[in-house]
């Protein structure tokens, strides 16, 4: 009911940026909580942000003061610019939509739909 199609992602040096895109479709885009996930070889999905219906957003500990996420809500598109990039945020990172509104929005399982994925590689 949600389609999700992350982009942007690729090979940056220590201390750079990316941002990356999640073009949705299907269901209104301001009716659901689009969430970021990422993931390294062997390790677990992990939470980066989530910007709600209404615009508010939370972020992981980790990418706190380093990440945004933003929107616009004409292309249906959320945003996640990533600053002063580590070797450590290797990962694929993915877009997930929480079309129920669940209160356990840090978990994986709390989302209802996902994109692919987009490959980040940080190099030292």
């Amino acid at each position: 009911q949600v389609q999700l199609v992350e982009s942007g992602g690729g090979l940056v040096q220590a201390g750079g940026s990316l941002r990356l895109s999640c073009a949705t479709s299907g269901r209104t885009f301001s009716s659901y909580v689009l969430g970021w996930f990422r993931q390294a070889p062997g390790k677990e999905r992990e939470f980066v942000g989530r910007i709600s219906r209404s615009g508010g957003i939370v972020y992981a500990d980790s990418v706190k003061g380093r990440f945004t996420i933003s929107r616009d809500n004409a292309k249906n598109t959320v945003f996640l610019q990533m600053n002063s990039l580590k070797p450590e945020d290797t990962a694929v990172y993915y877009c997930a939509a929480d079309v129920d509104y669940s209160s356990d929005y840090r978990a994986p399982y709390g989302y209802d739909y996902w994109g692919q994925g987009t490959q980040v590689t940080v190099s030292s």
